[in-house]
């Protein structure tokens, strides 16, 4: 018979327990600063604390592990293990998702959290995991704007021939192509550099993602057109995910609430700040848009990318929740 020392059997349980111990990546593609990383950050938290310890995690933000689309192709096969992601590309994997993306459709911030939260937000999860991945929940990134460095937009003739920078959607691209841009897709990771260097003219996303990545230091001008809003989700690898107990798939289940509700009080907080920040850094921001013209030629436009797909019951759904 063996005998060991009580620092034996003390080394013993910690190899054990660090055996036991699975460390969570979280990737997304923004600063560990910005209202992702805030969201990540809640998420490691919790799952940490609902777990007590047989989950840690930590973040890899800026787009470390690749762009938006990468990162939901890696959760597909096992090399990425939780993704916070605009649903922008998400729409070549899971097609339904395309109606959050139509423009000029929510009607404020009550209105897309109501509709993500409640019924129509879970068949749209649901959804999500039928095509191999699964969706935790629904966070955000806010209503989206349009930034460029030539002249102030008002109008949809001021977009006229701007090189637009959009995510690789089919509605978005649609959209701009119907407002009179140039819509040039490319991975959020490659934008900086493209609007340094003049490759494109603008870009398009919510003022928390145009403060996060300090987009003044290469535009001069943003309208406030919040021409779409733009959710964000959580979501998990299935080969991670399936391989979990209930109670264990329940922890990473609370983590991404507690992320999401994270995520939307972070948006709330640079919402409010956010425009007072661009205008100290040098923008100039324009408020006095009339949407009606903007709303009209981009539903024209981009509503069939869904509808002769999907028909328009969604959408009527959506426009109906109170």
């Amino acid at each position: 018979m063996k005998h060991f020392t009580i620092g034996a059997v003390a080394a013993l349980v910690m190899t054990t327990a660090a055996q036991a111990q699975q460390s969570i990546v979280v990737g997304h593609s923004l600063s560990p600063t910005s209202h992702y990383g805030v969201g990540a950050q809640a998420f490691i938290d919790t799952l940490t604390e609902l777990s007590g310890g047989e989950f840690t995690g930590e973040q890899a933000p800026a787009g470390q592990l690749g762009g938006e689309r990468d990162m939901i192709e890696g959760l597909q096969i096992g090399s990425m293990d939780v993704v916070i992601t605009s649903t922008g590309p998400l729409g070549n994997f899971v097609p339904e998702i395309y109606a959050l993306d139509l423009p000029f459709l929510f009607r404020d911030y009550d209105h897309a959290r109501t509709v993500l939260d409640g019924e129509i937000g879970q068949e749209l999860l649901d959804k999500i995991g039928e095509n191999n991945l699964v969706g935790l929940a629904w966070s955000e990134n806010g209503f989206r704007h349009v930034t460029n460095s030539q002249r102030p937009v008002r109008t949809p003739e001021d977009l006229e021939g701007l090189k637009l920078r959009t995510m690789e959607n089919q509605v978005h691209m649609a959209a701009f192509e119907g407002m009179g841009a140039a819509p040039t897709p490319m991975a959020f990771p490659e934008l900086f550099t493209a609007l340094q260097q003049g490759v494109v003219d603008g870009q398009e996303n919510p003022v928390t993602v145009i403060t996060s990545a300090k987009f003044w230091e290469v535009q001069d001008y943003v309208s406030l057109t919040g021409h779409v809003y733009s959710p964000a989700v959580v979501l998990a690898s299935p080969i991670l995910f399936d391989g979990l107990t209930e109670e264990q798939q329940g922890w990473f289940m609370e983590a991404a609430k507690a992320s999401a509700a994270a995520t939307r009080a972070e948006v709330n907080r640079l919402e409010e700040a956010g425009v007072a920040l661009l205008l100290e850094n040098g923008m100039e921001v324009i408020t006095d848009i009339d949407k009606a013209p903007f709303a009209a030629l981009a539903e024209e436009s981009s509503y069939s990318v869904y509808t002769d797909q999907h028909g328009g019951e969604m959408i009527e759904r959506i426009k109906a929740v109170e």
